[in-house]
């Protein structure tokens, strides 16, 4: 489970590159697998149509600006959870994001909406910034789902307001909760146990966390504040714990 073996290179393609029992490779790819894999025709590699179903490809053909490939064999993607969790996530600091999305996404996560919020430091300036950045954590998010034999790459939503997250979340999920240091008797074990819960969203704080007011706003609506026990996690830390624990109760993390 170290994910240092070797194994056969892994690309996104979209279902629209599919045609004939054949597959066109574009993009950024195409440099990766003609520079730097250095893959020559006949060589197999596996690529996955972001809907959950993986191929095992032979290249057949290297055209200027992209690469056709023959299917070999098809088969679903065993590694999407039964469980559907959005992460909204206060803006943090500096690269923590990068750690944050690249993790989530390991542990199954299937959406990270980025969330500002009273005490988020990191300010988004303009829609032209918010793309900027939303673009390059979407790179992440495929390049994490590359990594882990993902059969989708989750989503990375545009920054949000916190009011925005709040109504969003309460909208599409079926229990929403919210790590607080503040909260002592919330316990998120007898929360989930036994539950049939598929969507849930986890809020977690930047630096500093929630403020009190942000808090009780969102059991406005019905966002359950909890407690990860006696120690403060680290905005990096908290989410993926709850993530963990979630994958581990509900997901596919605890199967025997």
């Amino acid at each position: 489970m170290g994910g240092d073996g070797v194994q056969m290179p892994k690309f996104f393609i979209s279902k629209e590159d599919i045609c004939n029992n054949a597959v066109t490779i574009k993009g950024e790819d195409v440099s990766h697998i003609k520079r730097v894999l250095r893959l020559k025709c006949g060589d197999t590699l596996q690529v996955c149509d972001g809907a959950g179903t993986d191929y095992t490809v032979r290249v057949e053909n290297f055209e200027k600006d992209c690469i056709i490939a023959g299917i070999i064999s098809s088969e679903r993607n065993n590694a999407e959870p039964p469980i559907d969790i959005v992460l909204f996530q206060g803006i943090p600091k500096s690269d923590k994001m990068d750690f944050i999305i690249q993790k989530s996404v390991e542990l199954g996560v299937k959406s990270i909406i980025p969330v500002s919020t009273d005490r988020t430091v990191v300010k988004i300036a303009n829609e032209k910034d918010a793309g900027v950045k939303t673009a390059r954590w979407q790179k992440i998010a495929l390049e994490a789902s590359k990594q882990c034999n993902r059969g989708t790459i989750p989503h990375i939503g545009v920054p949000v307001s916190f009011e925005d997250a709040l109504r969003q979340a309460s909208d599409t999920a079926e229990l929403c909760i919210i790590p607080y240091e503040k909260e002592t008797g919330s316990f998120l074990k007898p929360i989930i146990k036994g539950s049939k819960t598929k969507r849930i969203a986890v809020f977690v704080g930047p630096e500093g966390g929630f403020t009190e007011n942000e808090v009780r706003r969102s059991q406005d609506f019905n966002i359950r504040p909890i407690t990860l026990g006696p120690r403060i996690l680290r905005t990096e830390t908290a989410g993926i714990a709850v993530i963990s624990i979630l994958m581990y109760e509900l997901g596919d993390l605890g199967n025997e």
